[in-house]
């Protein structure tokens, strides 16, 4: 009888002798080897199945479940044997190494007592999973999105302590519903919300996605910066946190759109974080690597894509985004209080490299 569940790490999958077959044979059908699979190796499989927009079908969970426990790959389903190059999924480092302990979320009951918390991007992905922190350690959420629908679910999942707002940020108004919603209080700022670019280099940029880029991952933060701080100075006090990227920290992660805009943001935070400095309002950012998040990827650019590519094999792994709303939340906490100006890789290593 098989341990494997759909929770079960992908690693473990492709070491199951049937259920690895199904999954490189799949892989195989639409042209990859298993090495594609590298920076997802820790993740679950249901997890893979839900980021990969219908590439990994629902059904597949089911196969791969049937192969692991007869031992046997189910009739009708491509198979291919492990790749001459699979070793080089994981690193040789010359010593025997054990599979990384999986990461357990510890929730600090009451940390956000009393708070009110702004996140941004709350019904999806990173976003979410910071509100549900937020609100599982005692605060109060203003989760904006520009999906209704996530929103809704996102409360009926949370309760009360999640106050819905349907807004788009780049909209001039947005700011002045933000405060609404929040009762003129706002302790805390998460802007989590953004976009990616097709990974254009600049001879390829097209106007509207540099547009849309620009006013999503740069404006909207900053009409929410200068809305809600002139209340956290009256307070004594505040804490923001803007969500960046592996992209502000290096050429080579993403297009000249979004690579601009991270690079921006976080000017913006260290400019930010000096004005204030001694007013006790805090501002710093989290640069994540690759997150399990599904978020759209417009079609790549043809020139772009094939430079930035070539340089995505050094990612160290995929996190999950309750991993990186560990991170967002240390930052959003009292626990920050002597943190201003830092801008966290929260990335596996990969800035390092």
């Amino acid at each position: 009888m098989s341990n494997l569940t759909p929770n079960s790490p992908l690693r473990d999958w492709l070491a199951d002798p049937a259920a690895g077959q199904v999954l490189r044979g799949l892989l195989a059908s639409q042209g990859q080897s298993e090495q594609a699979l590298a920076p997802a190796l820790g993740l679950p499989l249901e997890q893979l199945v839900k980021m990969s927009g219908g590439k990994f079908p629902p059904q597949l969970v089911d196969a791969l479940v049937t192969a692991a426990e007869t031992g046997r790959v189910p009739e009708g389903l491509p198979t291919a044997p492990p790749a001459d190059t699979a070793a080089a999924a994981e690193p040789d480092l010359g010593v025997e190494t054990g599979n990384p302990e999986p990461w357990t979320e510890q929730i600090t009951p009451g940390r956000f007592s009393r708070q009110t918390v702004v996140v941004t991007g709350a019904a999806s992905g990173i976003g979410k999973a910071v509100a549900s922190r937020i609100v599982r350690e005692g605060g109060r959420v203003i989760a904006v999105d520009v999906s209704p629908d996530g929103l809704a679910a996102l409360a009926a999942d949370l309760g009360e302590a999640v106050v819905p707002l349907t807004a788009d940020i780049t909209a001039p108004t947005s700011a002045d519903a933000v405060l609404a919603a929040a009762g003129g209080r706002v302790d805390a700022l998460a802007n989590v919300a953004g976009v990616m670019d097709n990974d254009a280099a600049v001879h390829e940029v097209d106007d509207t996605i540099w547009d849309r880029v620009m006013r999503i991952n740069v404006d909207g933060p900053m009409r929410l910066m200068r809305a809600v701080v002139p209340g956290m100075l009256a307070a004594g006090g505040g804490r923001i946190v803007n969500i960046v990227s592996e992209a502000a920290l290096r050429g080579s992660a993403a297009g000249a759109a979004y690579t601009t805009s991270k690079h921006a943001l976080v000017g913006l935070t260290k400019s930010s974080a000096y004005q204030y400095a001694g007013t006790g309002v805090q501002v710093n950012a989290v640069a994540p690597g690759a997150v399990a998040t599904g978020i759209h990827l417009p079609t790549a650019a043809p020139y772009g894509s094939a430079r930035t590519a070539k340089m995505r094999v050094a990612i160290p792994g995929l996190a999950m985004a309750e991993e990186l709303a560990a991170s967002i939340t240390f930052l959003l906490s009292k626990d920050a209080v002597n943190v201003n100006g830092a801008i966290l890789p929260s990335d596996g290593g990969w800035s390092a490299a």
